[in-house]
């Protein structure tokens, strides 16, 4: 009896975190979603195009896309060497590098955006410096991408970071006493073992660097058609009272969310079945 009792407790609490769950996950991620959809094509799917095909709209779309393009790849040649460096060596400072690599986490991205104003604005330390030889960072694209980077590096590097030290290095020992040098034990050895973990990150970093708000309004000025971002194009179109060219635009936003979000998935499958597999292998 007081098995039976306890085994019934046990499934109503299953079935209590369960509905939880369901009914969280309804409240904060299904709903918002149908209602960007559904306000997105409230005025039908001509105004939904017109929306997305106005010059400001692809100026801000093109204007994403070419920062995730220059963020990414930064990120992740960071992300490979500092994980190689984390994972193999021990050196002075190591722990030091561990937590710069963690620090966006903890600064708010607007603050962040702020100390670059600080540092590159025109009275700033180095604005006089950059005005003397015509450079311009801040309200500027290179600006918004060197805050993009900033808050984003840390996402391919901690991803990859545990494979390294989980995955250890008798592969790559046994390649040196066959002779391999360096690049060869790094893109026939190393890099395949990772291949999985840097595609997790870089997703996780692209989906960020598209989606950046706080340190990129801070940087751009917020120019509507020249220094926007898809987020930006967002908070512009709405504080115009354009709502539905605003929900237009949030839903390309939407959109790459749920791609992220399958992909990030099928990846995270295929890491499990390989880590388990590796698991198996070194203990047999």
């Amino acid at each position: 009896m007081v098995d039976k009792a306890a085994g019934k407790r046990g499934k109503a609490g299953k079935i209590a975190l369960i509905s939880t769950a369901l009914v969280f996950m309804a409240l904060f991620l299904l709903l918002p979603l149908i209602i960007v959809f559904t306000q997105a094509l409230s005025a039908g799917f001509g105004a939904y195009f017109s929306s997305i095909a106005d010059p400001n709209v692809q100026s801000a779309i093109w204007m994403t896309l070419i920062i995730a393009a220059i963020t990414v790849p930064a990120n992740l040649v960071f992300g490979i060497c500092a994980s190689w460096c984390i994972g193999r060596f021990a050196f002075p400072g190591r722990n030091l590098l561990i937590t710069l690599i963690d620090l966006p986490f903890s600064i708010s991205p607007v603050i962040a955006g702020l100390l670059e104003v600080l540092l590159f604005g025109l009275n700033g330390l180095l604005g006089a410096w950059l005005s003397a030889h015509n450079i311009q960072i801040i309200f500027a694209l290179p600006g918004m991408v060197l805050a993009t980077i900033f808050v984003t590096f840390p996402f391919v590097a901690r991803e990859v970071i545990p494979l390294v030290q989980e995955q250890g290095n008798e592969e790559e020992e046994a390649a040196v006493t066959l002779g391999a040098n360096f690049w060869q034990i790094f893109l026939h050895v190393s890099l395949p073992k990772i291949r999985w973990g840097l595609l997790y990150g870089v997703l996780l970093c692209n989906a960020r660097a598209m989606g950046e708000f706080g340190a990129v309004s801070v940087v751009s000025g917020k120019v509507f058609g020249e220094t926007d971002t898809l987020s930006l194009a967002v908070e512009s179109l709405y504080g115009s009272y354009e709502v539905q060219a605003a929900f237009a635009v949030a839903s390309l936003l939407a959109l790459l969310a749920l791609v992220t979000l399958v992909a990030k998935s099928v990846v995270e499958f295929l890491v499990r079945d390989e880590l388990a597999a590796m698991k198996r292998k070194r203990t047999a």
